[in-house]
């Protein structure tokens, strides 16, 4: 039905189930004026009411004849599990992603079978979901880092609830999370403190302290930082960088995380120290080889040298919300603080062209 230029779904309910409907007739808007986009929506509501309507048939139907029935709808509906959720999705959304991606889908799936056991998808309530949140807040997680699982976790149960028809809420998709009351704020280390930790650098003078110096004065991600080349690290030309890019072993965060920053201070120095008195390939040997590179050994090794070394307990993130301030501090223009970092910078022109050259760059990192 076509109202006011703008198509509806409408279907009678069907005799012998019309009991279970307070109308005889279904009538609800498309929210299309496309006729084809509305051809396609009514296939897919037609398809999932008939399919509706054969489970509340066969739910009526004596013990003995419905044993005697195959179908395989009614399988579907029973055998898709939390585990056969994940297979899927990994199948589905994991082609060309990397280790880290199928890890930490496997992981958090792993978390909702503790929680609620391997469970039918269709199965599956809010309460459930109510009580895999709880699970995880005594396990100790903050809320955002619970926020984060239960996103995968939801991605995960509607590739099943889509792909394999199931009629069904998915029971992680409604559940109320409460306000953190401590809040894991990472603090920005402060300047005097990031020149102390600099100078215990060069007396120490190994691989870790060339890796925390190359943070301290880039503000990279630590695993931008861990899975580099030596190639990467660019001395010869007439202002040296870093050439950030991804790699089979290391994806990055976002495309805009794919930059040069050159490189002042502490950095520099690191970097010398990498290219010459390093061996491997690789500038983190230790964290890296060609199949995976390993940050979070990394971030654990550096934040317990840290905390050994400052009062206040900072860790090794801190000092990409450093360089963030460091650079507002000589008023450095957003959207190159964005460059520098690979931070995503919001609009549609930020898109074009190639971006900032080295020699503007390198002007406003040289006043931090």
């Amino acid at each position: 039905m076509k109202r006011d230029n703008v198509f509806y779904y409408v279907r009678h309910v069907p005799k012998d189930l019309i009991d279970h409907y307070s109308v005889q007739r279904l009538c609800f808007s498309l929210k299309t004026k496309c006729e084809s986009l509305a051809n396609r929506s009514s296939r897919s509501i037609t398809q999932r009411l008939d399919d509706y309507w054969y489970g509340v048939r066969f739910t009526e139907l004596d013990v003995p004849i419905r044993n005697s029935i195959s179908s395989n709808q009614i399988d579907t509906q029973v055998s898709v599990k939390v585990l056969d959720a994940l297979e899927l999705y990994l199948r589905l959304k994991g082609r060309d992603r990397d280790k880290v991606f199928h890890r930490t889908a496997r992981r958090n799936i792993k978390y909702v079978i503790k929680a609620i056991g391997n469970k039918c998808v269709k199965d599956i309530s809010s309460s459930d979901g109510a009580k895999f949140r709880d699970w995880l807040i005594n396990k100790g997680l903050s809320i955002n880092t619970v926020k984060r699982i239960f996103s995968s976790v939801r991605s995960i149960i509607n590739i099943a609830i889509s792909e394999e028809g199931l009629d069904c809420i998915n029971g992680f998709s409604k559940t109320y999370f409460p306000k953190d009351e401590q809040p894991n704020i990472r603090k920005p280390i402060p300047i005097d403190a990031i020149k102390q930790i600099q100078q215990i650098c060069y007396q120490k003078d190994d691989d870790l302290r060339w890796l925390i110096a190359l943070l301290s004065d880039t503000g990279m991600r630590l695993g931008e930082a861990v899975g580099l080349l030596k190639s990467d690290i660019n001395l010869s030309s007439d202002i040296p960088y870093i050439n950030i890019r991804p790699h089979p072993w290391r994806s990055l965060k976002t495309i805009g995380s794919e930059r040069k920053i050159p490189l002042v201070g502490a950095s520099l120095w690191a970097s010398k120290r990498i290219v010459d008195a390093n061996d491997s390939q690789f500038a983190f040997s230790r964290y890296t080889n060609h199949s995976f590179s390993n940050a979070n050994h990394a971030s654990a090794a550096l934040n317990k040298w840290i905390k050994e070394q400052l009062t206040d307990p900072y860790v090794i993130h801190g000092f990409r919300h450093s360089m963030r301030d460091r650079l507002r501090a000589v008023e450095c223009p957003s959207d190159i603080v964005d460059r520098i970092g690979g931070w995503l910078t919001a609009g549609v022109g930020q898109t074009y062209g190639k971006g900032y050259p080295l020699g503007v760059l390198i002007r406003w990192m040289s006043k931090i």
